[in-house]
């Protein structure tokens, strides 16, 4: 999956390794990255990134300009192989602008951008053809995924759903469900009837005809 989401190396902006922080500061000034990998000189090995930020600091502080982009380089560890999972790409990218993706030996073969993975979760749960979303709170019962989603599909299929546990409290987990455009208002009225007799209080409901997200 990794390798079909990753911004390719063809048709991205690095510097190398030798080149100096003027040279990456001549590239954020006419750009709006934040940040830029740096590759060795062969330009196959990731080394880090450079941030906008520590170069603009070093030179309001009068700093050389012509020290190398290696003095202010960064997340030298913040890679993941191309197939790593879903989980592992996710939580190494978390707070960063983008992670480097190396292929089996290593070469350096793109970047996951941060915003690339939002557009994906933000896809993932609302889809072009969801129209509700419900967020249930359970009590933490085992099967409560699957017992809402049965009752659900009695009367719909179900876009896409997902369960959050902001609390860190196995009571009150929430499950998001989205259902699709073809559910009017008197099938979603019933739908919580049922959903609410099972046991399952409906801390929200959000209409996505009328969303600003989308």
């Amino acid at each position: 999956m990794l390798a079909t989401l990753i911004k390719s190396r063809d048709v991205l902006t690095t510097v190398s390794e030798n080149a100096t922080l003027q040279d990456a500061l001549d590239i954020f000034n006419n750009s709006n990255f934040r940040a830029i990998p740096i590759l060795d000189e062969s330009g196959q090995l990731f080394r880090g990134a450079i941030y906008k930020m520590h170069i603009y600091r070093h030179q309001v502080d009068g700093g050389d300009m012509n020290l190398p982009v290696t003095t202010y380089m960064r997340n030298m560890t913040k890679f993941v192989g191309v197939e790593a999972t879903f989980f592992e790409m996710f939580f190494t990218l978390r707070d960063l602008p983008f992670i480097s993706v190396l292929d089996k030996d290593n070469h350096f073969m793109g970047i996951m951008t941060h915003s690339r993975m939002m557009k994906l979760m933000s896809d993932s749960w609302q889809t072009d053809d969801g129209r509700y979303t419900l967020t249930l709170v359970t009590d933490g019962e085992r099967g409560s995924l699957e017992k809402a989603a049965k009752i659900i599909t009695r009367y719909t299929q179900i876009s896409s759903s997902m369960t959050l546990n902001p609390d860190n409290n196995p009571r009150t987990v929430r499950i998001l469900f989205t259902l699709p455009d073809s559910v009017n208002e008197g099938m979603l009225s019933k739908i919580i009837k049922v959903l609410s007799r099972k046991g399952f209080h409906l801390e929200s409901l959000e209409d996505l005809s009328k969303s600003n997200y989308l």
